[in-house]
């Protein structure tokens, strides 16, 4: 009987992630009868109007307020809508995405998308060695892969793939698609980026995420902590490490950046210091942050104080 019980509870509990993830597949569909931009600024608009109704907007607000402790209480309002409204953008821009990315290196006035750092693209795509681009939740950090593949440089990418199953599949199919090798963050994800590397290869990882039983470091002067995947990568391969970010621009237009390497702490030894390197990649998503601050997912819950609200 125990048995049988179990199985239902479970049948019920896919049963509702499945029909969670046909509402969501259907809704994006419908977005594809609109051009991209009446549909990407609808996603905003709706996004501003129910994202305030829900029970992350308290996690929201309390993270902006830890976060900016001098901004007056209605700036934090304004950020918090804002980022919400860059969150409907971000799900209307995946049904959107081979679209969006419209770079063209030969014509003079740049079109949907811009390109910083073309010089570094090309380097790494026709100088192979091992490297590691990193970036945090800022404007639509989607869009990095999407440009590495379109200048001929194959990322390994490392995501974490949805709770629901049925969202998971379905991202991981699409983003394949357009982003090249991804890799699903999980107990062995590193060995993966590990061979990568040994080969000569890239890969991106996102590096603003909550992590359990990472390094102690801090992210706007609040303790976090931090995966120390990347330093130990470094450390292990010698790998050169790049930042890159998405900027969103007015008029649906957006600014993608990869910067020149960062030169990472060491030790006496000359070991790299992979404790200081934790608090380095922080600091650098922090000041992305910083300036454009409704840009970034403040939702997530990055400090761990969801369960004390």
């Amino acid at each position: 009987m125990k048995m049988f019980l179990t199985r239902i509870v479970i049948a019920l509990r896919n049963f509702q992630q499945w029909l969670v993830a046909q509402i969501a597949f259907g809704a994006l569909n419908l977005l594809k009868v609109f051009p991209a931009d009446p549909a990407i600024r609808f996603a905003d608009r709706m996004a501003h109007r129910v994202g305030p109704k829900l029970s992350r907007h308290k996690l929201m607000l309390t993270n902006l307020r830890n976060a900016y402790p001098e901004k007056a209480e209605e700036e934090l309002q304004e950020i918090a809508v804002a980022s919400w409204g860059h969150m409907g953008r971000l799900a209307a821009e995946y049904v959107f995405l081979d679209r969006l990315f419209d770079f063209d290196p030969e014509r003079p006035k740049p079109g949907r998308v811009e390109v910083s750092g073309i010089p570094i693209f090309v380097d790494l795509r026709d100088n192979p060695r091992p490297f590691i681009v990193f970036t945090g939740h800022t404007g639509n950090f989607e869009l990095l892969p999407v440009a590495g593949k379109a200048f001929g440089l194959e990322v390994m990418v490392l995501f974490r793939p949805p709770n629901n199953p049925y969202i998971a599949k379905k991202i991981f199919d699409f983003r394949a698609s357009r982003m090249g090798q991804l890799v699903p963050s999980h107990a062995g994800s590193s060995f993966a980026l590990a061979r990568r590397l040994e080969h000569g290869g890239g890969v991106g990882v996102l590096v603003d995420q909550k992590f359990r039983k990472g390094l102690k470091t801090t992210f706007f002067g609040r303790p976090v902590r931090t995966n120390p995947l990347l330093g130990k990568l470094v450390r292990q391969f010698n790998a050169e490490v790049y930042p890159a970010r998405c900027i969103r621009l007015p008029d649906n237009r957006y600014r993608l950046e990869i910067e020149p390497k960062i030169e990472l702490p060491r030790d006496e030894k000359g070991n790299l210091d992979v404790q200081a390197t934790a608090q380095i990649l922080n600091d650098k998503v922090e000041s992305w942050v910083r300036e454009y601050p409704e840009q970034w997912l403040w939702y997530h819950d990055r400090w761990k104080i969801k369960w004390s609200l």
